[in-house]
Protein backbone atom coordinates (compact mmCIF):
# COMPACT_ATOMS: atom_id res chain seq x y z
CA UNK A 1 0.00 0.00 0.00
CA UNK A 2 1.36 3.47 -0.91
CA UNK A 3 1.66 6.39 1.52
CA UNK A 4 -0.77 7.98 0.12
CA UNK A 5 -3.31 5.20 0.54
CA UNK A 6 -2.29 4.35 4.11
CA UNK A 7 -2.62 7.95 5.00
CA UNK A 8 -6.33 7.87 3.54
CA UNK A 9 -7.17 4.56 5.17
CA UNK A 10 -6.49 6.08 8.37
CA UNK A 11 -7.76 9.10 8.07
CA UNK A 12 -10.91 7.21 7.11
CA UNK A 13 -10.54 5.10 10.77
CA UNK A 14 -10.18 7.78 12.58
CA UNK A 15 -12.86 9.94 11.19
CA UNK A 16 -15.72 8.75 13.41
CA UNK A 17 -14.19 9.30 16.44
CA UNK A 18 -12.78 12.86 15.79
CA UNK A 19 -16.73 13.27 14.95
CA UNK A 20 -17.37 12.46 18.45
CA UNK A 21 -15.21 15.13 19.97
CA UNK A 22 -17.51 18.10 19.62
CA UNK A 23 -20.37 16.58 21.70
CA UNK A 24 -17.83 15.45 24.00
CA UNK A 25 -16.45 18.76 24.65
CA UNK A 26 -19.82 20.25 25.04
CA UNK A 27 -21.11 17.95 27.53
CA UNK A 28 -17.76 18.20 29.52
CA UNK A 29 -18.20 21.90 29.48
CA UNK A 30 -21.89 21.82 30.79
CA UNK A 31 -21.35 19.15 33.83
CA UNK A 32 -19.17 22.10 35.08
CA UNK A 33 -21.61 24.50 34.36
CA UNK A 34 -24.25 22.29 36.77
CA UNK A 35 -21.89 23.72 39.34
CA UNK A 36 -22.24 27.25 38.20
CA UNK A 37 -26.14 26.98 38.62
CA UNK A 38 -26.23 25.90 41.85
CA UNK A 39 -23.34 28.17 42.66
CA UNK A 40 -26.01 30.92 41.32
CA UNK A 41 -28.16 30.51 43.92
CA UNK A 42 -28.27 33.46 45.74
CA UNK A 43 -25.51 35.06 44.20
CA UNK A 44 -27.25 36.46 41.00
CA UNK A 45 -30.64 36.45 39.89
CA UNK A 46 -32.14 33.96 37.21
CA UNK A 47 -33.12 36.57 34.78
CA UNK A 48 -29.94 38.29 35.36
CA UNK A 49 -27.36 35.84 34.65
CA UNK A 50 -29.69 34.49 32.01
CA UNK A 51 -29.65 37.51 29.99
CA UNK A 52 -25.87 38.52 31.21
CA UNK A 53 -24.42 35.97 29.81
CA UNK A 54 -25.82 35.93 26.12
CA UNK A 55 -24.77 39.90 26.15
CA UNK A 56 -21.54 38.55 27.36
CA UNK A 57 -21.16 36.11 24.25
CA UNK A 58 -22.39 38.49 21.73
CA UNK A 59 -20.12 41.42 22.89
CA UNK A 60 -17.42 38.89 22.54
CA UNK A 61 -18.85 37.50 19.58
CA UNK A 62 -19.15 40.91 17.33
CA UNK A 63 -15.56 42.42 16.29
CA UNK A 64 -15.02 38.72 14.58
CA UNK A 65 -18.07 37.69 13.55
CA UNK A 66 -20.00 40.71 12.44
CA UNK A 67 -18.28 41.77 9.02
CA UNK A 68 -19.52 37.80 8.29
CA UNK A 69 -22.95 38.66 9.08
CA UNK A 70 -23.25 41.56 7.76
CA UNK A 71 -22.13 39.68 4.33
CA UNK A 72 -24.37 37.17 5.16
CA UNK A 73 -27.51 39.64 5.86
CA UNK A 74 -30.02 38.50 2.77
CA UNK A 75 -29.69 35.08 4.26
CA UNK A 76 -29.99 36.10 8.19
CA UNK A 77 -33.02 38.14 6.95
CA UNK A 78 -34.82 35.53 5.60
CA UNK A 79 -34.23 33.22 7.96
CA UNK A 80 -34.74 35.38 11.35
CA UNK A 81 -38.20 34.02 12.30
CA UNK A 82 -36.29 30.41 13.00
CA UNK A 83 -33.38 31.73 14.62
CA UNK A 84 -35.50 33.19 16.78
CA UNK A 85 -36.96 29.98 17.86
CA UNK A 86 -34.06 28.10 17.91
CA UNK A 87 -32.69 31.35 20.24
CA UNK A 88 -35.64 30.68 22.44
CA UNK A 89 -35.19 26.79 22.85
CA UNK A 90 -31.22 26.95 23.27
CA UNK A 91 -30.44 29.44 24.86
CA UNK A 92 -33.06 31.38 26.86
CA UNK A 93 -35.38 28.52 27.69
CA UNK A 94 -32.64 25.71 28.15
CA UNK A 95 -30.50 27.54 30.44
CA UNK A 96 -33.00 30.28 31.62
CA UNK A 97 -35.20 27.89 33.64
CA UNK A 98 -32.72 25.67 35.23
CA UNK A 99 -31.60 28.67 37.01
CA UNK A 100 -35.41 29.53 38.13
CA UNK A 101 -35.29 25.37 38.88
CA UNK A 102 -31.67 25.57 40.70
CA UNK A 103 -33.89 27.52 43.76
CA UNK A 104 -36.25 24.87 44.25
CA UNK A 105 -34.56 21.96 43.26
CA UNK A 106 -31.20 20.26 43.69
CA UNK A 107 -28.43 18.98 41.30
CA UNK A 108 -29.00 15.42 41.94
CA UNK A 109 -32.76 15.83 40.68
CA UNK A 110 -31.18 18.58 37.76
CA UNK A 111 -28.78 15.86 36.70
CA UNK A 112 -31.55 12.98 36.34
CA UNK A 113 -33.73 15.14 34.31
CA UNK A 114 -31.08 16.38 32.08
CA UNK A 115 -30.46 13.04 31.07
CA UNK A 116 -33.71 12.55 29.72
CA UNK A 117 -32.21 14.54 26.94
CA UNK A 118 -31.49 11.82 24.50
CA UNK A 119 -34.59 9.71 24.99
CA UNK A 120 -36.55 12.66 24.25
CA UNK A 121 -34.78 13.76 21.21
CA UNK A 122 -34.84 10.03 19.98
CA UNK A 123 -38.96 10.73 20.31
CA UNK A 124 -38.91 13.77 18.87
CA UNK A 125 -37.14 12.73 16.23
CA UNK A 126 -39.61 10.70 15.69
CA UNK A 127 -42.63 12.99 15.68
CA UNK A 128 -41.02 15.68 13.89
CA UNK A 129 -38.20 14.34 11.56
CA UNK A 130 -40.01 10.74 10.91
CA UNK A 131 -36.63 9.55 11.44
CA UNK A 132 -36.86 5.68 12.96
CA UNK A 133 -35.02 5.49 16.30
CA UNK A 134 -32.19 3.00 16.07
CA UNK A 135 -31.35 -0.45 17.88
CA UNK A 136 -28.49 1.06 19.77
CA UNK A 137 -30.26 4.53 20.22
CA UNK A 138 -33.35 3.01 22.51
CA UNK A 139 -31.16 0.27 23.97
CA UNK A 140 -28.05 1.98 24.47
CA UNK A 141 -30.26 5.20 25.71
CA UNK A 142 -32.14 2.87 28.44
CA UNK A 143 -28.75 1.59 29.33
CA UNK A 144 -27.56 4.61 29.95
CA UNK A 145 -30.60 6.26 31.66
CA UNK A 146 -29.68 2.96 33.37
CA UNK A 147 -26.28 4.04 34.63
CA UNK A 148 -27.41 7.43 35.18
CA UNK A 149 -30.36 6.48 37.62
CA UNK A 150 -27.86 3.88 39.61
CA UNK A 151 -24.94 7.29 39.56
CA UNK A 152 -27.19 9.57 41.31
CA UNK A 153 -29.28 6.68 43.25
CA UNK A 154 -25.89 6.02 44.84
CA UNK A 155 -26.11 2.37 44.13
CA UNK A 156 -30.11 1.91 44.09
CA UNK A 157 -31.45 3.34 41.50
CA UNK A 158 -34.78 2.79 43.42
CA UNK A 159 -34.34 5.37 45.64
CA UNK A 160 -35.21 8.24 43.36
CA UNK A 161 -38.72 6.65 43.59
CA UNK A 162 -39.10 8.71 46.88
CA UNK A 163 -37.82 11.93 45.35
CA UNK A 164 -40.86 14.90 45.79
CA UNK A 165 -41.51 16.55 42.75
CA UNK A 166 -41.36 20.16 42.86
CA UNK A 167 -41.99 23.12 41.10
CA UNK A 168 -37.98 23.33 40.26
CA UNK A 169 -38.22 19.28 38.59
CA UNK A 170 -41.00 19.93 36.53
CA UNK A 171 -39.28 23.28 35.26
CA UNK A 172 -35.90 21.48 34.73
CA UNK A 173 -38.14 18.87 32.62
CA UNK A 174 -39.67 21.65 30.74
CA UNK A 175 -36.02 22.69 30.12
CA UNK A 176 -35.36 19.39 28.87
CA UNK A 177 -37.81 19.34 26.69
CA UNK A 178 -36.64 22.61 25.04
CA UNK A 179 -33.41 21.12 24.58
CA UNK A 180 -34.67 17.91 23.06
CA UNK A 181 -36.50 20.10 20.72
CA UNK A 182 -33.66 22.53 19.90
CA UNK A 183 -31.38 19.76 18.53
CA UNK A 184 -34.32 17.99 16.77
CA UNK A 185 -35.20 21.81 15.00
CA UNK A 186 -31.63 22.32 13.99
CA UNK A 187 -31.49 18.78 12.12
CA UNK A 188 -35.11 19.79 10.74
CA UNK A 189 -33.76 23.54 9.33
CA UNK A 190 -30.43 23.45 7.54
CA UNK A 191 -30.26 27.15 7.26
CA UNK A 192 -27.73 28.11 4.58
CA UNK A 193 -25.53 29.84 6.93
CA UNK A 194 -22.03 29.34 8.33
CA UNK A 195 -21.57 28.18 11.80
CA UNK A 196 -20.25 31.07 13.75
CA UNK A 197 -22.74 33.23 11.54
CA UNK A 198 -25.80 31.03 12.74
CA UNK A 199 -24.53 31.04 15.72
CA UNK A 200 -24.07 34.87 16.08
CA UNK A 201 -28.06 35.49 14.87
CA UNK A 202 -29.41 32.93 17.77
CA UNK A 203 -27.52 34.53 20.49
CA UNK A 204 -28.77 38.32 18.94
CA UNK A 205 -31.89 36.81 19.06
CA UNK A 206 -31.83 35.39 22.35
CA UNK A 207 -30.32 38.96 23.93
CA UNK A 208 -33.52 39.80 22.46
CA UNK A 209 -36.16 37.65 23.84
CA UNK A 210 -34.14 37.77 27.16
CA UNK A 211 -33.99 41.52 27.94
CA UNK A 212 -37.58 41.99 28.50
CA UNK A 213 -37.11 39.52 31.75
CA UNK A 214 -33.98 40.97 32.41
CA UNK A 215 -35.32 44.44 33.08
CA UNK A 216 -38.91 43.15 34.72
CA UNK A 217 -36.17 42.21 37.56
CA UNK A 218 -34.71 41.70 39.87
CA UNK A 219 -31.68 43.03 38.19
CA UNK A 220 -28.64 41.98 40.28
CA UNK A 221 -25.92 44.25 39.58
CA UNK A 222 -22.31 42.64 38.88
CA UNK A 223 -20.21 42.15 41.48
CA UNK A 224 -16.59 40.63 42.11
CA UNK A 225 -18.72 37.39 43.70
CA UNK A 226 -20.86 37.18 40.20
CA UNK A 227 -18.46 37.86 37.65
CA UNK A 228 -16.83 34.22 37.50
CA UNK A 229 -20.09 32.97 37.08
CA UNK A 230 -20.69 34.90 34.08
CA UNK A 231 -17.91 34.79 31.94
CA UNK A 232 -17.95 31.01 32.47
CA UNK A 233 -21.69 30.77 32.02
CA UNK A 234 -21.40 33.65 28.79
CA UNK A 235 -17.91 32.42 27.06
CA UNK A 236 -17.50 28.43 27.72
CA UNK A 237 -20.87 27.41 28.20
CA UNK A 238 -22.64 29.44 26.09
CA UNK A 239 -20.32 30.30 22.97
CA UNK A 240 -17.89 27.46 22.81
CA UNK A 241 -20.72 24.27 23.73
CA UNK A 242 -23.45 25.75 21.59
CA UNK A 243 -20.60 25.84 18.65
CA UNK A 244 -19.38 22.30 19.23
CA UNK A 245 -23.41 21.13 19.47
CA UNK A 246 -24.15 22.90 16.44
CA UNK A 247 -21.17 21.16 14.78
CA UNK A 248 -21.93 17.74 16.01
CA UNK A 249 -25.65 17.84 14.76
CA UNK A 250 -24.66 18.40 11.57
CA UNK A 251 -22.39 15.95 11.69
CA UNK A 252 -23.98 12.59 13.61
CA UNK A 253 -27.34 13.89 14.20
CA UNK A 254 -29.48 14.99 16.67
CA UNK A 255 -30.69 12.09 18.34
CA UNK A 256 -26.79 9.76 18.32
CA UNK A 257 -25.52 13.49 19.75
CA UNK A 258 -27.98 13.73 22.65
CA UNK A 259 -26.96 10.11 23.78
CA UNK A 260 -23.63 11.91 24.93
CA UNK A 261 -25.72 14.23 27.76
CA UNK A 262 -26.25 10.80 29.47
CA UNK A 263 -22.20 11.47 30.38
CA UNK A 264 -22.65 14.70 32.06
CA UNK A 265 -23.60 13.08 35.88
CA UNK A 266 -19.70 11.29 35.30
CA UNK A 267 -17.74 14.24 34.15
CA UNK A 268 -19.37 15.97 36.93
CA UNK A 269 -18.10 13.70 39.25
CA UNK A 270 -14.39 12.96 37.79
CA UNK A 271 -14.87 17.15 38.29
CA UNK A 272 -15.46 16.70 41.50
CA UNK A 273 -12.69 14.21 42.29
CA UNK A 274 -9.96 16.30 40.73
CA UNK A 275 -11.23 20.00 41.77
CA UNK A 276 -12.64 19.53 45.22
CA UNK A 277 -11.09 15.91 46.39
CA UNK A 278 -14.09 13.82 46.18
CA UNK A 279 -14.01 10.30 46.46
CA UNK A 280 -15.10 7.72 43.94
CA UNK A 281 -17.06 4.76 45.10
CA UNK A 282 -18.09 1.25 43.61
CA UNK A 283 -21.47 3.05 42.24
CA UNK A 284 -20.04 5.82 40.72
CA UNK A 285 -17.82 3.07 38.41
CA UNK A 286 -20.45 0.54 37.94
CA UNK A 287 -22.58 4.14 36.73
CA UNK A 288 -19.84 5.65 34.34
CA UNK A 289 -19.62 1.87 32.93
CA UNK A 290 -22.97 1.96 31.87
CA UNK A 291 -23.03 4.95 30.72
CA UNK A 292 -20.35 4.55 28.28
CA UNK A 293 -21.92 0.95 27.42
CA UNK A 294 -24.74 3.10 26.23
CA UNK A 295 -23.31 5.60 24.57
CA UNK A 296 -20.88 3.05 22.59
CA UNK A 297 -24.10 1.61 21.78
CA UNK A 298 -25.79 4.55 20.39
CA UNK A 299 -22.90 5.23 18.08
CA UNK A 300 -22.06 1.86 16.73
CA UNK A 301 -25.48 -0.40 16.75
CA UNK A 302 -27.18 1.92 13.85
CA UNK A 303 -30.27 -0.60 12.69
CA UNK A 304 -34.04 0.25 12.59
CA UNK A 305 -35.45 -0.81 15.66
CA UNK A 306 -38.24 -2.38 13.59
CA UNK A 307 -37.88 -2.93 9.54
CA UNK A 308 -41.59 -2.56 8.73
CA UNK A 309 -41.27 0.69 11.01
CA UNK A 310 -38.22 2.29 8.87
CA UNK A 311 -40.21 1.72 6.11
CA UNK A 312 -43.66 3.16 7.10
CA UNK A 313 -41.61 6.52 7.93
CA UNK A 314 -39.69 6.49 4.40
CA UNK A 315 -42.97 6.40 2.70
CA UNK A 316 -44.35 8.78 4.75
Amino acid sequence: MSPAHAGLAHFEATMPLLLFLPPLGAVLIWSGNMTINQLTVGAIAPSSIAFLRWLLALAVLTPCVAPAAWRHRASLRREWPKLAVLGMLGMGLWQGLAYVAAETTSATNMGILAAMVPLLTVLLSALILREPPSMGGIIGGLCAFLGVSFLLGRGNPLSLLALEISRGDLLMLLAATCYALYGVMLKRWPLDLPPWVMLYGQVVCAVLLLLPFYLAGPMTPVTPGNIGLIAYAGIPASIITTYLWMRAIRQIGASRASIFINLMPLFSALIAMLALGEQVAGFHLVGGVLILAGVIMAQTWTAPWHGGASAAFRRR
